[in-house]
């Protein structure tokens, strides 16, 4: 089983940002508190689903995780083990920006309640930061990996973002590999309508991101991880090969891999294998309702089409790619006699690599993922 929480809350708004979250901190006890109360209403979510009552992996994502206090850790955690048994090798991910690892005693606390962390470096350019308006700076950036160690943390991912600029790229992947932290992910710039930038690029104050910027950085970005011995085992994600899955990220790979989980917060998702659920992304109107005993949410049950649509987008972005015995169940037939044309044109191209037991893409074929993915949907 695997456990996901949103914690809606940052210092300030970073200009490329379209998750949910709130600037204004004044509310996030009551929120927690809620999220706790929606554990205890929705613990059973994924009894049937799941194979295992036991967590395999928790994650906190958002916002920033790293804001949490003690107490507010210690009252989630207090609700995930009156309902679930932890199990002793879970992936217990605390999402980190730098300036919340400046204080060790601050960093002390965070281990005691999680063992991995991945902190939001996204570059280490003092001037790039303040643009993306970025709560740390250069500084935070290149310690909090080092402070992080001190305080125990082994298990540690960064993450990168690319296609911002020629000038700081190069200085970024040295920087990064220098570190030698086990997991590292790295994402294009997206520019969301609902962002700074996006309203920069509505009135031509921002030039829209250079695709072909952004494919010379991500064959930059493969090239010189896979020359610094790390796996690309999905296509924003690379981590040391220590053992059959070594650093590879158990919660984001339970997600590829079609295993259903638990979400809890506002603007979260759940999957129990035929049904989503989204909870409402809006602070106020979750706490209300949890204060009635209700969950704020939309759901959809995912037809045919949509589950392996689905894991089209998601298992051919990963180095297991998609498995044709798992295709052929969802379907009812055989995908690639249904798919024929679609798989002989994309192999054609170079894109895809067909075998009697998966899909996968090639190298170049990651460059167009979703397009491939998208060629290959049933209806």
């Amino acid at each position: 089983m695997h456990l996901y929480l949103h914690i809606p809350f940052c210092k300030q708004a970073c200009h490329y940002c379209d998750f949910h979250f709130s600037t204004n901190l004044r509310g996030k006890r009551q929120l927690v508190e809620a999220m706790a109360h929606e554990i205890d209403l929705r613990h059973t979510y994924l009894t049937t689903a799941a194979a295992t009552t036991e967590l395999q992996t928790i994650y906190f994502g958002g916002g920033t995780p790293s804001l949490l206090t003690e107490s507010e850790l210690a009252c989630l955690f207090e609700a995930i083990h009156r309902h679930f048994t932890v199990a002793p090798t879970a992936e217990i991910t605390l999402e980190a920006n730098p300036d919340d690892l400046a204080d060790p005693a601050h960093l002390a606390m965070l281990r005691r309640y999680v063992n991995r962390l991945s902190i939001g470096i996204q570059t280490f350019d003092e001037e790039t930061l303040r643009w993306m308006n970025r709560a740390h700076n250069a500084t935070e950036a290149e310690t909090s990996v080092q402070r992080a160690r001190n305080a125990g943390f082994d298990n540690l991912s960064i993450d990168l973002i690319y296609g911002i600029s020629e000038r700081t790229w190069h200085t970024d992947l040295t920087k990064a590999i220098a570190l030698d932290v086990p997991h590292l992910s790295a994402y294009n710039l997206t520019i969301e309508p609902d962002t700074a930038f996006g309203r920069w690029v509505t009135n031509g104050k921002l030039t829209p991101v250079d695709e072909n910027l952004s494919a010379v950085q991500f064959t930059e970005l493969t090239s010189a991880l896979e020359e610094a011995g790390y796996v690309h085992y999905e296509i924003s994600n690379f981590a040391r090969q220590l053992d059959s899955t070594g650093h590879f990220a158990r919660h984001n790979t339970a997600y590829w891999q079609r295993k259903p989980y638990l979400g809890i917060g506002p603007s979260a998702h759940s999957y129990n294998g035929v049904s989503r659920q989204h909870n409402a992304p809006n602070n106020a109107r979750y706490i209300n309702a949890l204060a009635d005993d209700q969950i704020p949410a939309d759901y959809e049950t995912l037809t045919r089409a949509d589950q392996i649509n689905e894991y089209l987008l998601t298992g051919l972005r990963t180095i297991w790619g998609c498995r044709i015995s798992e295709l052929n169940a969802l379907l009812g037939t055989s995908f690639l006699d249904q798919q024929a044309r679609e798989l002989a044109q994309l192999s054609q191209t170079g894109w895809l690599q067909i075998t009697d037991t998966a899909l996968t893409l090639t190298k170049s074929g990651k460059l167009f993922a979703d397009r491939v993915a998208s060629d290959l949907f049933v209806e």
